[in-house]
């Protein structure tokens, strides 16, 4: 068939007229965060206070300015101090590491390391910046072990020893608010990858999680404030938000690694390597000696939402340190339908079936990072995907309804 020059100029303009599918996929900027409605409020929650923030490099704005480096010449706010977490406050510190006490070279605010301090020795952090409000805006990602939350509950204790105030900038869990996930924690295991019991992917955003530690855990309340987003939905996940993705941590660069760390962190309690050192961190498992037996045995489970390929790779550092290892690589087609603990208790069952120098870490990491001794045990004794899965349902239900009280997005 044949157009005419007119039909073809026509066809032309009203293709040209319509958005083009990547035009159509651009997220809008619906989502406003928590310190954008602060600052569209002309920050008036901080009136008149002398505001310190804990933050990292997550905390900044649409157009990717720190919000410290934001907040510091604007006359409407007093900032006088930075408290920086693991990583630090730029983030320039590895894995269970952090900056030190210092000034900020690009606003010459004093920085506080917070890393590892907890009770009177943060509160005392607290007195020393002589600030009256502490401010928290982090990114985090869902699962229990991420230690920013936990950082976030020792600061709320800390500023309540200290009769500072607590102010919460909500920001999005990247894996949905949906529901909350897998085992929760036992107190008798509590550390900083957990400190009280929630469960393994909570389903909450750092200003709920801030209300449930306020009113369930805190040994009395701090006097709190949430400052909440708008336009989140609780089954949105990173790329419908409209913002820039900041790597949490070295160790967190896309989107995709936290899709899956709430179940492959597991492996920090195995001999494998979790993928640290490797362009595909928690994506990538493995050891030497591993073969594809082990992606076969994954794939064989019918795990929804996820794939397994057999993968090989050499990591530059952490476990097996330029040694080529076997494994998986893990390929996540499905978000909506994906568990990742149950992804990860599945990778724990097969990989001990299919390779024999499995081993658990000897500290008993793996207790930590479940919260209890019940995960390691059971596939010890031969319990299968499912059955390890079961053994938590009653205690996350109960999680649950507890959860629900706090929830502030529907």
């Amino acid at each position: 068939m044949r157009l005419s020059r007119r039909s073809l100029l026509a066809a032309t303009t009203a293709a040209a007229s319509l958005p083009t599918a990547a035009a159509a996929s651009t997220p809008r900027p619906r989502l406003r965060t928590g310190f954008e409605r602060l600052a569209a409020d002309g920050y008036a929650v901080l009136d008149g206070r002398k505001a310190g923030v804990v933050t990292n490099p997550t905390g900044v704005t649409r157009d990717v300015r720190h919000i410290v480096d934001v907040m510091h010449p604007d006359e409407r706010v007093n900032l006088t101090a930075v408290f920086g977490p693991e990583h630090g406050f730029r983030g320039t510190a590895q894995a269970g590491g952090s900056e030190g006490r210092y000034d900020d070279p690009a606003t010459g605010l004093p920085v506080y390391d917070t890393y590892l301090k907890s009770g009177k020795a943060l509160a005392d952090v607290f007195t020393a910046s002589g600030v009256d409000t502490v401010v928290f805006d982090i990114q985090d990602v869902g699962a229990r072990f991420y230690t920013y939350i936990w950082t976030l509950y020792d600061c709320m204790e800390a500023a309540r020893l200290a009769g500072k105030r607590f102010v919460v900038l909500d920001r999005p869990n990247p894996v949905t608010g949906r529901s909350a996930r897998g085992p929760v924690l036992h107190r008798e295991f509590a550390t900083f990858v957990g400190r009280q019991p929630i469960a393994q992917a909570h389903g909450m955003t750092v200003a709920e999680l801030a209300l449930l530690f306020n009113a369930e855990f805190l040994s009395a309340p701090v006097e709190l404030e949430t400052v909440t987003m708008s336009g989140w939905r609780r089954s949105e996940f990173d790329d419908a938000w409209g913002l820039p993705w900041v790597p949490p941590s070295p160790n967190m660069p896309t989107p995709d690694t936290a899709l899956v760390y709430a179940g492959t962190c597991l492996f920090e309690g195995t001999n494998l390597s979790e993928g640290r050192g490797t362009t595909r961190p928690f994506e990538l498992l493995g050891a030497e000696g591993v073969d594809g037996a082990w992606a076969a045995a994954a794939n064989a489970l019918g795990l929804p939402g996820v794939r397994f390929r057999e993968a090989y790779f050499a990591p530059a550092f952490s476990k097996f340190q330029g040694r080529t290892v076997g494994g998986v690589q893990i390929h996540v087609h499905d978000r909506a339908a994906f568990d990742p603990v149950r992804t990860g208790i599945g990778l724990l069952v097969t990989a001990r079936r299919t390779w024999s120098g499995f081993a658990w870490r000897a500290d008993d990491w793996i207790d930590k990072l479940t919260g209890s001794g019940r995960v390691r045990t059971m596939i010890d004794a031969g319990a299968d995907t499912d059955e390890v899965v079961a053994g938590w349902r009653q205690e996350l239900a109960a999680f649950r309804r507890t959860r629900k009280k706090y929830l502030l997005y529907t």
